[in-house]
């Protein structure tokens, strides 16, 4: 029964004890640094130039691009003349035969006159 006792006294004491309330914390005072709005301008300062140094490169990347596939094309397109030169070039020589030339002559009545035929001496 002792037993029974000291359990209601303790459980007794457990329901009486007040619940005290957290203490409240100290309240932290930031001091403002005297240069806090001199960092600020240079940090803003210092990203918009980053800014404005990546658009120029950006820029400048773009134009060397474009210069890049302008000189791509006009390579192109000299090669393609090279390739018309000198087609025509054996054409030319194709046609300037002997053979070519007299048969010309005589699709538009052309005749050989050898009494008209005059000598010039080289130099």
């Amino acid at each position: 029964m002792a037993a029974v006792r000291v359990r209601q006294q303790h459980q007794h004491q457990q329901v009486q004890q007040p619940i005290t309330p957290p203490s409240p914390q100290p309240t932290i005072i930031r001091r403002k640094k005297p240069n806090q709005k001199f960092e600020k301008t240079m940090l803003l300062a210092l990203v918009g130039i980053i800014i404005v140094l990546g658009v120029i490169v950006l820029n400048k990347q773009a134009a060397i691009q474009t210069t890049s596939i302008d000189i791509q094309n006009i390579e192109s397109e000299a090669e393609e003349i090279a390739k018309q030169n000198v087609d025509l070039t054996v054409r030319v020589s194709e046609l300037s035969t002997y053979e070519n030339i007299w048969k010309k002559a005589k699709e538009l009545g052309l005749t050989q006159n050898e009494k008209n035929v005059k000598v010039v001496p080289g130099e």
